[in-house]
């Protein structure tokens, strides 16, 4: 397709009006000079394929972090119809429930300065990280299967956090309906000690300051104030949710062909959601998810453990969890259409679900501004935190962009690194580096990612969340 096909219908929002074998159009959230760009990585293109799918509602969309990815976008959102729609592994992504955690301190920027490379080596020996790292945490199989069925609740349980942080985590921290029957023993293997793993890949801890507040109402409520050190966790549910993923491709595949299900993709292999094969995915997926909140739960008190061995004695070290958010994700939600309220599947996949004031689903201490919705950028520019508006419920079933977006794979980024010391180059800018692999770093360096303040910019413009504040990094651990 090119950009001729693509008309504007809104602020920032782009349509591509049904054609051949789509059921509902596609809708774009792209600001200014995004749109080349997304039509030469061919995202909307992928968009346009989700539109076939049988029972999808009013518009298959894309954030404007939207990038190539397996079946759906990356920056995707679908929602299908509950009695006569479809689930797809490929609308949720490998990494089910990738998602980030923001916690906030009472310390300030220039309380930690002095003392952030001391902070970044306890964070960094503290929380296992690295591909195929081990965790500190042996569970039994009983606790396993709590992990998986219970999700953050089990971890803070355990010792590992505290109640009031489930009251500030996206579906406070654990799906119903996980089935520890559909998982495959190469997955319960994966997972087995990985629990209170960082990963790598573009997975990251930041430490951050508040450096720009655009909404005091909603920053005030969400506990954020200029100068304010913040700690961003950003991972998901490691080789345990990889291996779900790749079980049930095989599965989803199958049952296309057995339901009579025509492809435009065969990435986009999918089922019915009244089928055996979707229930036994989505009890599955929703292990996954529970093991990503409970890993991320795990990692938030470790980071915990390090802020009070680096700052003893001091209470402002004390970090409160904001908020987490998911990504990677498929959930039934009530969302109304054409002034009816319909039960609906809504996949997220790299997009964020950015519920507005009002919603019960909104913890109550955030429901009069919205739910926050945090859009790490990368480890060199910065990140923000928004809040979730009515319009995004009226527009995009309550979504938002999930961060930068890649704009180079992690081949040509690598080959654009060769000769260059990143980590120096961060040092350069005031930020400490800690990583596992000079390879991760080299993959992650800011410019394989968008301008995630332009990213940011056209979800503001188009309604669907709202600027609160930014957060500068003073250091960065990847794996």
């Amino acid at each position: 397709m090119d950009a001729s096909n693509l008309q504007s219908v809104g602020e920032c929002l782009w349509e591509i009006p049904r054609q051949g074998a789509m059921r509902v159009p596609v809708r774009l959230v792209l600001g200014p000079g995004m749109l080349s760009r997304a039509v030469a990585d061919r995202a909307p293109e992928q968009a346009m394929h989700v539109a076939e799918l049988p029972g999808i509602q009013v518009a298959s969309l894309a954030m404007p972090d939207m990038h190539w990815g397996y079946g759906f976008p990356i920056g995707g959102v679908a929602a299908f119809d509950a009695e006569e729609g479809v689930v797809s592994p490929g609308g949720v992504g490998y990494d089910i429930n990738c998602g980030v955690r923001l916690l906030a301190s009472g310390l300030d920027r220039q309380a930690v300065l002095p003392r952030c490379e001391a902070l970044v080596e306890a964070l960094f020996r503290g929380i296992p990280s690295g591909v195929g790292a081990g965790g500190r945490l042996h569970l039994s199989a009983s606790a396993y299967r709590d992990v998986v069925c219970r999700g953050a609740a089990w971890a803070v349980e355990a010792g590992h956090g505290e109640a009031a942080d489930l009251e500030c985590i996206e579906e406070s921290g654990c799906m119903a309906g996980a089935d520890p029957e559909a998982i495959s023993e190469t997955a319960w293997r994966r997972g087995a000690d990985q629990v209170g793993t960082l990963g790598a890949g573009n997975h990251f801890i930041e430490v951050g300051t508040v450096d720009a507040i655009y909404d005091e109402a909603a920053a005030r409520a969400f506990g954020l104030a200029l100068e304010q050190v913040t700690l961003m966790i950003h991972c998901g549910s490691r080789g345990f949710g990889h291996q779900v993923c790749d079980d049930y491709l095989g599965v989803m595949q199958r049952a296309s062909r057995q339901y009579g299900i025509a492809l435009p993709d065969a990435q986009l292999a999918c089922a019915p959601l009244a089928s055996s094969e979707a229930r036994r995915y989505l009890g599955a997926m929703n292990a996954a998810v529970n093991y990503a909140f409970a890993n991320r739960q795990v990692i938030a008190h470790l980071a915990r453990e390090a802020f009070e061995g680096v700052f003893r004695g001091s209470r402002a070290a004390a970090l409160r969890t904001v908020y987490e958010v998911a990504h990677n994700i498929a959930k039934f939600e009530t969302h109304r259409i054409e002034g009816r309220e319909r039960r609906l599947c809504v996949h997220r996949k790299g997009a964020t679900r950015a519920f507005g004031p009002g919603q019960a689903e909104v913890t109550a201490a955030y429901r009069d501004v919205g739910q926050p919705v945090l859009i790490p950028g990368d480890m060199g520019t910065c990140s923000y935190v928004l809040a979730g508006t009515a319009k995004a419920m009226e527009e995009t079933f309550g979504s938002a962009c999930h961060g930068a977006g890649r704009c180079m794979s992690r081949t040509q980024a690598i080959k654009a690194a060769r000769g260059r010391d990143v980590g120096r180059e961060l040092e350069r800018r005031g930020i400490v580096l800690r990583a596992r692999s000079r390879e991760t770093v080299a993959e992650e360096m800011p410019e394989a990612y968008k301008d995630v303040s332009e990213v940011v910019d056209a979800c503001h413009r188009a309604g669907i969340a709202r600027r609160v504040a930014r957060l500068r990094p003073l250091a960065v651990i990847k794996g």
